[in-house]
């Protein structure tokens, strides 16, 4: 019996939950059950209250604002040990369309996918500023680049996992999880797919960041930190060479100036002093980036140690002690793909 979830997030979503509710679908091909989840992330207009009136079947209710990707964190937990083999996410401004569901679940359900994203196709969203799309466009791009996926929408919220996915899911930042999510998937070779999905007109402002500087340099660096985070041998490769670089070529420049217009008064003693400040920086922070790396290893035990921990939690007539151990049908070599219907 396969068993669907869909969770979510609100934050003083009290007027716009009811019609989100109201358009989720009742029955999907191949799910047997389905079931709707609400995190309440410290709303103060009742918001679970009305989740529970309009027959939602699972409420979790955290006691203060702890932020997006914390709630969608406690959804993705609630959902695991509700049972659930896949988990649609959605927002509860009623953005997204619900009738998309059975299309955004069709690649998980051919075993095709670990994670499936809506594409809103940014280029065509009407309420969006020109200003914004532009920028939504370069987010994504740069994320493509640092995940080697292929999502064109990145920022989506509205997306589907299953079980295995969910589990190795991990969100440190407090900011949101759509990037870092991304990130992390490609870093872990999941297989991500994206379909095309219609969006419905747009009912409030977005809730998520005051203005467009401070959602560039917020998810700019949830970006760094989380590339830096999976590979930081590289990056402090690249940073390190970079420092040292520059210190050896003003290094050459003292040598050649001191052999070719050397007067004794010391002119170029600065350009020396500088180089070799740099040098020594650019060599300690390659040191750093092989201790940065020696630190990623243990934390992808912890990962995995988190993992399992998480399959122990999950009702037990749900899962098979003895496939805990092996790697995934789908984790282990599906590429990114594209699937419209």
């Amino acid at each position: 019996m396969k068993k669907l979830i869909i969770q979510i997030p609100c934050l003083n979503e009290a007027q716009t939950l009811p019609p989100t509710l109201a358009d989720l679908p009742r029955s999907v091909p191949g799910i047997d059950v389905i079931e709707t989840l609400v995190v309440d992330d410290g709303s103060r207009d009742g918001t679970a209250d009305v989740a529970r009136a309009c027959g939602v079947d699972h409420v979790v209710r955290l006691t203060r604002n702890k932020g997006l990707a914390a709630a969608f964190m406690a959804g993705i937990d609630a959902s695991l040990k509700k049972g659930a083999d896949f988990i649609v996410n959605t927002d509860a401004d009623n953005q997204y369309a619900a009738g998309e569901i059975p299309k955004l679940l069709a690649p998980l359900l051919a075993g095709d996918a670990d994670i499936v994203i809506g594409d809103r196709n940014i280029a065509e969203v009407e309420h969006m500023s020109w200003r914004k799309r532009q920028l939504q466009r370069l987010g994504s791009w740069v994320v493509r680049q640092v995940s080697s996926t292929s999502v064109p929408d990145t920022t989506s919220g509205f997306r589907a996992y299953t079980r295995e996915a969910a589990l190795r899911m991990t969100i440190v930042s407090d900011f949101s999880y759509t990037l870092e999510s991304i990130i992390q998937a490609g870093k872990k070779r999941m297989a991500i797919a994206h379909v095309a999905v219609a969006t419905n007109p747009r009912t409030r402002e977005s809730r998520l960041f005051d203005n467009v500087f401070s959602y560039v340099k917020r998810s700019a660096a949830t970006i760094v930190r989380i590339y830096a985070m999976y590979e930081p041998l590289k990056v402090f490769t690249y940073i390190g060479l970079t420092v040292f670089g520059v210190g050896f070529l003003l290094g050459l420049r003292f040598v050649y100036l001191y052999l070719t217009d050397y007067t004794g008064q010391g002119r170029y003693v600065q350009s020396l002093i500088l180089s070799a400040v740099l040098l020594i920086v650019g060599f300690q922070v390659l040191l750093i980036g092989l201790l940065a790396d020696v630190i990623s290893a243990n934390r992808k035990l912890l990962e995995d140690l988190v993992y399992r921990v998480r399959s122990l939690e999950l009702p037990s007539a749900d899962v098979d002690a003895s496939k805990r151990d092996e790697t995934p049908r789908v984790l282990s070599g599906q590429s990114n793909r594209r699937w419209e219907r």
